[in-house]
């Protein structure tokens, strides 16, 4: 367990609270056109001019923790490789800890004021390049919100020990405990869930994986009725939220075996989810979420800004034992699965 573990947290937090603050400020006193402007591409994704207030704010606040503890950090725009080492000079293979975050997850929502946005944190014990998002102790989330908006979210956890939560209002400065509130529906009938599918490319297969298991499950479409909902939040955070307060039943993002699919056919597929956007994933597992990889086991990509993963979110066994074998005889069918590498196509999901 991370030494610690408590007071490192808190300087997290607060961390996530400054960089809030410098966004939704920017978003207030900038543009969308100025906010919006595509300053660069790292790891198969566009860096906007938003990107950059919160990694200054970032890298001021991580300097400042560098003086405390030695750490790698794992980011979209740091660097080349998105890694940097606090101290400077610090060995990677000597840190203490490994610390991957996503300062703006779902810019594009938040940039044009269309939904909120979320900070992401996990840290792990440092085990070298092969510390996998399966090693993360500490996580946290934070809401970014609209200008409009006068409520922000976050949760956190550390490993073994729940979820804890807090509501904070912009307005009054009050501060109100949060306690997430999975679905406990045993069905997906009537319910938010769906197969991700934000970008041109590949759309409409996993509409046609989405349609198929549906079905599937409960039967043929009838005339003048609507069997379940979906919602395409176009964050990773943001969908682990929409898990935690009940709001969905199920989520998968497979891009990645799409654009696996695509790669085979000499196409490009385009944007896919990275270990960054899914770092905060301990959260939902210790709110009795079940969240795996496509084949049904923990996630454990390793912590770097380039890896595409697949994964599955579950409100509760309920609906894990009703939808996640027949996704997976879907994707078998379509010979999806088969596209992944160093995945063991049998495995179950692990408690």
């Amino acid at each position: 367990m991370i030494q610690g573990a408590n007071e490192l947290l808190a300087r997290i937090r607060a961390i996530h609270e400054s960089i809030r603050d410098s966004v939704v400020a920017s978003c207030e006193q900038q543009a969308i056109e100025q906010l919006s402007t595509i300053v660069g591409e790292q790891a198969g994704d566009t860096i906007f001019a938003l990107d950059h207030v919160s990694e200054e704010v970032l890298v001021e606040h991580f300097t400042a923790l560098g003086r405390e503890r030695s750490f790698v950090l794992i980011a979209e725009g740091l660097d080349e490789d998105g890694i940097r080492t606090f101290p400077a000079g610090t060995d990677p293979d000597e840190a203490e800890l490994r610390i991957i975050i996503d300062p703006i997850d779902g810019t594009r929502g938040v940039v044009y004021q269309k939904r909120a946005a979320w900070i992401l944190t996990g840290v792990a014990p440092n085990q070298g390049a092969q510390t996998s998002l399966k090693d993360i102790e500490i996580a946290v989330q934070t809401e970014i919100p609209l200008i409009k908006q006068h409520l922000s979210d976050c949760f956190w956890s550390i490993a073994g020990q729940g979820v804890d939560g807090e509501r904070v209002n912009f307005r009054t400065g009050e501060r109100q405990p949060l306690k997430p509130q999975p679905s406990r529906a045993s069905t997906i009938a009537s319910g938010f869930g769906a197969i991700s599918r934000f970008f041109p490319g590949g759309r409409a297969e996993l509409a046609a994986i989405d349609d198929t298991v549906v079905e599937r499950i409960l039967g043929p479409v009838k005339p003048g009725q609507a069997q379940t909902f979906e919602d395409q939040y176009l964050s990773s955070g943001g969908q682990l939220y929409e898990l935690l307060m009940g709001h969905d039943r199920w989520i998968a993002d497979l891009r990645p075996l799409i654009d696996a699919q695509a790669r085979r056919h000499g196409k490009a597929f385009g944007l896919n989810c990275h270990p960054y956007d899914l770092c905060t994933e301990l959260i939902g597992r210790e709110a009795g979420l079940i969240i795996t990889d496509e084949y049904g086991n923990q996630q454990a990509a390793p912590l770097d800004v380039t890896s595409g993963i697949s994964w599955v979110g579950y409100a509760n066994e309920q609906i894990y034992q009703q939808v996640a074998p027949m996704l997976r005889d879907v994707l078998r069918e379509r010979g999806l699965l088969e596209n992944a590498t160093n995945l063991n196509k049998d495995a179950e999901r692990t408690s």
